[in-house]
């Protein structure tokens, strides 16, 4: 096996892997969430194959609405076993949420003060 195709296969199988782990962070069972994991490198690979990506080491997504949602009534005092029942989600994978919601919230504080302004 050549070297790029090497880590093709290992982007692949980490892209499946990660949405495998999420899923069942999100209470799917686990045969369930492999599939999930495999059918999201399939699409990868079929949508973007032959295609040269390069990502950014630093880039962080936005916030969905309902992760703005979530991390709001958190920090407006709404206790983690709350949401989670709320938002059917694990506790723990709602704190995972919450930690990687605090980090891409950033400057979401500062973007709203520019809203209201205008």
């Amino acid at each position: 096996m050549k070297p790029m195709e090497a880590r093709r296969n290992e982007l692949l199988a980490d892209v499946a892997a990660h949405a495998a782990a999420t899923a069942q962070e999100f209470g799917v069972p686990a045969d369930q969430a492999e599939q999930i994991g495999a059918a999201v490198a399939d699409a990868l690979a079929a949508n973007w194959g032959g295609q040269t990506l390069s990502f950014p080491k630093d880039a962080a997504f936005r916030l969905s609405q309902r992760d703005r949602e979530i991390l709001a009534a958190h920090r407006g005092g709404a206790p983690v076993a709350r949401l989670a029942r709320e938002y059917h989600m694990t506790e723990q994978g709602l704190r995972k949420l919450l930690r990687r919601a605090e980090l891409r919230a950033g400057g979401l504080d500062q973007i709203e003060l520019f809203e209201q302004a205008s």
